[in-house]
């Protein structure tokens, strides 16, 4: 049976405490205009937190890029990487501010910073 792609609440970071344990791994890469930051969650799925500060720009322009990001994730959650034993990464987004991008750009940088990320995370953990 084929993979859906779907974006459910259990994919969200929605707490504070969740943003906070993330950002207190101390694991961050930057990619084109994002900073990833990331975590091992021990889920079998990855979870995706938005940080998008007033600086980036108006509402609709800022709704728009979380739209945007969050759509990103959706059809690259499958490819994200993740270990059976440790489970997969809570990935935290924020962004400077920059002239908007397409849908493909935002997947390759948000691959690029996961793969990035991964490697880091393996490294920290002494795995190859």
């Amino acid at each position: 049976m084929p993979r859906r792609l779907l974006f459910r609440p259990k994919h969200r970071l929605t707490h504070k405490r969740q943003f906070d344990a993330v950002h207190e791994a101390r694991m961050k890469t930057p990619v084109g205009p994002l900073m990833v930051y990331s975590r091992r969650n021990g889920l079998e799925h990855p979870r995706l937190g938005l940080s998008i500060g007033r600086s980036f720009g108006s509402a609709p322009k800022r709704n728009r890029l979380k739209r945007c990001l969050r759509e990103a994730f959706r059809l690259l959650q499958f490819e994200l990487p993740s270990d059976p034993a440790l489970g997969a990464y809570d990935l935290v987004l924020s962004t400077r501010r920059h002239d908007e991008a397409g849908l493909e750009q935002y997947l390759q940088w948000m691959r690029e910073a996961a793969h990035r990320l991964d490697r880091d995370w393996r490294r920290r953990e002494g795995q190859s």
